[in-house]
């Protein structure tokens, strides 16, 4: 699996000011099937660790401030 090297922004894009991972929020990483994302030891916000999304949207759904967003390709929508 590539891993991202600094947090990654395509496709998955957290909005920092609107994540509360730094406040014990985990749900995004908690309910992505493929574990791609993390909370960030330096921010404490969440962030893609590794570039590898299926686009399955349970991240952007599930997030109760609605800081995360998930950019899906032209050709898969």
């Amino acid at each position: 699996m590539p891993l991202a090297h600094q947090p990654s922004t395509v496709p998955v894009t957290v909005d920092a000011e609107k994540c509360i991972a730094d406040k014990g929020c985990t749900v995004c990483v908690d309910v992505c099937p493929l574990d791609v994302l993390r909370i960030s030891d330096l921010t404490g916000k969440a962030h893609m660790k590794y570039d590898e999304c299926w686009y399955c949207m349970p991240c952007e759904t599930d997030c109760p401030t609605g800081a995360v967003t998930v950019q899906i390709p032209y050709l898969l929508r």
